[in-house]
């Protein structure tokens, strides 16, 4: 039978795109559920801010009277007028190993990208870097961040079959902390905070954290500015993706540096791994997967870096090796061995630079694909 191509309109549908992502991946023993209700929110215009400032659309697949594939395109003006190329973006693609299936919907975005007039796409990118991004290509066998995402390994040779090409990776680490940092990292540290007046703050609730979130969040469009896939987003969207981890953080796993005016310098955020609670959990908190979160939370040996954000005129002055130093003193304390970054674009050489001091390796690579019109 011919594919069939729906778009997504009723909360019904919604439930269905969503709901297809937990069917194929449902024997996969390397995928992390998202929560449930943080995708039906994702992609529910009354509840994401983020529909406010693009335009954007959803289709599923069917074959054989049955669900076999979802994308979702996307535009956003603030990107376009940022970068001066008309490219929209897709995201959220899944399909099964059928060549039919994956062409119909790309086809099908792409005829949409073009009669919104659009010179090109690329993807796959999310409605934001707070979002999900790009393909994984390499480290199917490890499992995801919860910031992170999977897909199956045949996508890439559908993408490379269909004409897409490589716009940019994304390069994620795994760490062995050391059980002793070197003397001269403390040197270096205590430097910085006296040349510079710098002060670190750490937390141990989340009521101390709270007055500092706003400002974080306003850090982050400044930090991210020049970095790939960017755009200044509004405090109503920045306040929606920091919301859907704010809940999950070990505060103590949050440090911040402040200058010699007391105004923010940069944060890290981290949180023990959730990935193994997740799983079990199975996208659901009731009636127990909260309890496996819980428990992940308070006792684990991995954690997740989330996020690390630099003012710019700060960002080769070693800020982030002391946001690192503070956590790694916290984490050490608690037993942390491993732990996992989220994608660092692969020519984002001041991030990448911070983990030759570690025993680390590059254990996996995702992709964002282009193709012109």
């Amino acid at each position: 039978m011919p594919i069939a191509i729906k778009e997504v309109i009723s909360k019904n549908d919604i439930k269905e795109f969503v709901n297809f992502l937990y069917k194929h991946y449902e024997e996969n023993s390397f995928w992390v559920p998202p929560l449930r209700k943080d995708e039906m929110k994702a992609f529910d215009r009354d509840i994401n801010p983020i529909f406010k400032i693009c335009r954007a659309k959803m289709w599923l697949a069917y074959k054989d009277n049955r669900c076999v594939g979802r994308i979702c395109g996307i535009i956003i003006p603030r990107w376009i007028e940022k970068t001066g190329e008309k490219l929209a973006r897709f995201t959220r693609i899944e399909f099964i190993d059928d060549i039919e299936v994956s062409s119909k919907l790309l086809e099908t975005v792409d005829n949409w990208a073009k009669e919104e007039k659009m010179d090109g796409i690329v993807g796959p990118l999310g409605f934001s870097n707070l979002d999900q991004s790009a393909l994984l290509i390499e480290g199917h066998n490890w499992l995801p961040s919860i910031a992170s995402n999977y897909q199956w390994d045949y996508y890439q040779a559908h993408f490379d079959k269909l004409g897409y090409t490589k716009e940019k990776d994304w390069l994620e680490f795994r760490i062995t902390f050391p059980d002793q940092l070197p003397e001269k990292s403390y040197k270096v540290a205590e430097m910085l905070k006296t040349r510079y007046g710098l002060k670190s703050v750490g937390f141990t609730s989340l009521k101390q954290l709270m007055p500092y979130k706003e400002e974080v969040s306003h850090l982050y469009n400044e930090a991210f500015s020049e970095l790939y896939g960017t755009f200044p987003l509004p405090d109503e969207a920045l306040s929606f993706y920091f919301d859907k981890y704010f809940p999950d953080l070990n505060p103590r796993y949050v440090k911040i540096i402040l200058d010699k005016e007391g105004k923010l310098a940069g944060f890290i955020i981290a949180m023990p791994s959730l990935a193994k609670a997740m799983r079990k959990a199975n996208g659901r908190l009731f009636p127990f997967g909260f309890i496996h979160l819980l428990k992940a939370r308070n006792k684990n040996d991995e954690m997740d870096l989330m996020l690390t954000g630099v003012r710019p005129e700060l960002q080769k002055m070693g800020v982030a090796a002391l946001l690192m130093n503070e956590l790694w003193q916290t984490a050490n304390g608690d037993g942390i061995k491993m732990v996992e970054t989220t994608g660092m674009i692969e020519d984002n050489h001041v991030a990448i630079q911070m983990w030759k001091s570690f025993d680390h390796i590059q254990h996996k690579r995702k992709r964002c694909y282009r193709k012109m019109y």
